[in-house]
């Protein structure tokens, strides 16, 4: 099983702050909107989200289908067959997707921690 790219997704009070401080540290921004309160920001092969109001908590994020430059990879495990395996493997799947879906979808798991991990399929 191929979980795609990772990044972690920050929950962040102010963004332009926030925006600042991850520069100083040498992240570019990637992606994103500031005006609507989110940034995908890069440094080498490390990858961060930035989210005013919009996740209560810190997660990591995959993202099945992408490279770490949200390029398409190909082949890649479809986020329904990523949710299958997890749920055969016992682990509780939170916002499940629909399995005769197609295209992007997400869902969500909590690790034994409380730490969210939250797969979003964007193709």
């Amino acid at each position: 099983m191929y979980l795609g790219a990772h990044s972690l997704s920050l929950t962040v009070k102010d963004i332009e702050a926030s925006k600042t401080f991850y520069e100083k540290l040498g992240f570019q921004v990637f992606m994103g909107d500031i005006e609507e309160k989110w940034l995908i920001m890069k440094n080498g092969d490390c990858v961060i989200g930035l989210f005013q109001g919009m996740f209560e908590r810190n997660m990591l994020t995959f993202n099945p289908g992408w490279n770490i430059n949200a390029e398409e990879v190909n082949p890649f495990d479809d986020i329904r067959v990523i949710q299958e395996t997890l749920r055969k493997n016992g682990i509780e799947i939170i916002h499940e997707v629909d399995p005769e879906s197609k295209g992007p979808a997400s869902f969500m798991v909590i690790d034994p921690d409380g730490n969210p991990i939250l797969f979003d399929q964007h193709r």
